[in-house]
């Protein structure tokens, strides 16, 4: 059993962008296939660049705000309580579009 609060875990960056902070609920090695199960804060305007992974699957889970999900290429508007499956090795950038905070809740299995 492990049992954890947004409360109690630090802010760290996300890897492809220090300036996105996260916290870990979850890490690689907690759950079999999970990489990690995270929440995300993009301020207004921010991004996450685009990127890929060859051996992971990410599913998104907008908790507040709005923005766009590009994936290989084409544009998909994330709204509160909207989720979406990003496959291994598709390409994918995020962009809050809103004047708050994006938060998103996402976790990574292994391809």
């Amino acid at each position: 059993m492990k049992k954890v609060s947004l409360r109690e875990l630090p802010h760290e960056g996300v890897s492809h962008d220090p300036q996105i902070t996260k916290q870990v609920l979850l890490r690689r090695g907690d759950l079999p296939h999970l990489t990690a199960f995270s929440r995300a804060t993009l301020s207004p305007g921010q991004s996450a660049r685009a990127h890929e992974h060859a051996d992971m699957f990410e599913v998104f889970f907008v908790e507040a705000g709005r923005g766009v999900m590009k994936i290989a290429g084409a544009e998909h508007q994330l709204e509160q309580g909207g989720c979406i499956l990003v496959e291994a090795g598709e390409r994918h950038e995020i962009t809050n579009t809103s004047s708050s905070d994006l938060v998103l809740n996402y976790f990574g299995v292994e391809a």
